[in-house]
């Protein structure tokens, strides 16, 4: 139906925050392609999972031969949302840390400053 849609979605959003970790400067930035990254993740587990034309695993009146959808990586997405949430707000708080300690977000000035 869709084909390769998704999984090019997940290539760009990885790409995007793979770039954006390596080469951006502002700490928030660098954040913001982490947070990208892990939905990049998320939404990979859940393509993996889906099989077009499957049935809820807890529908027992599918009948013989039936497909189901993989309960397994929606488990596993849902367990990766709520870690991604606690290290986002971790991330966060300890940039709020170095901007009140160095006054600046640019790592450059940061590693500099380092004494």
């Amino acid at each position: 139906m869709i084909g390769n849609l998704p999984y090019i979605v997940v290539g760009l959003l990885f790409t995007y925050g793979l770039f954006a970790v390596i080469f951006e400067r502002n700490l928030i930035k660098i954040a913001v392609g982490i947070t990208v990254l892990e939905s990049a993740v998320n939404l990979l587990l859940i393509v993996y999972g889906y099989r077009s034309g499957g049935n809820i695993p807890v529908f027992t009146l599918a009948g013989e031969g039936s497909s189901f959808v993989l309960p397994t990586p929606q488990a596993l997405t849902l367990t990766a949302i709520v870690i991604g949430l606690a290290t986002s707000a971790l991330l966060l708080s300890i940039i709020m840390v170095l901007y009140r300690h160095y006054g600046t977000l640019d790592v450059r000035e940061i590693r500099r400053l380092r004494g």
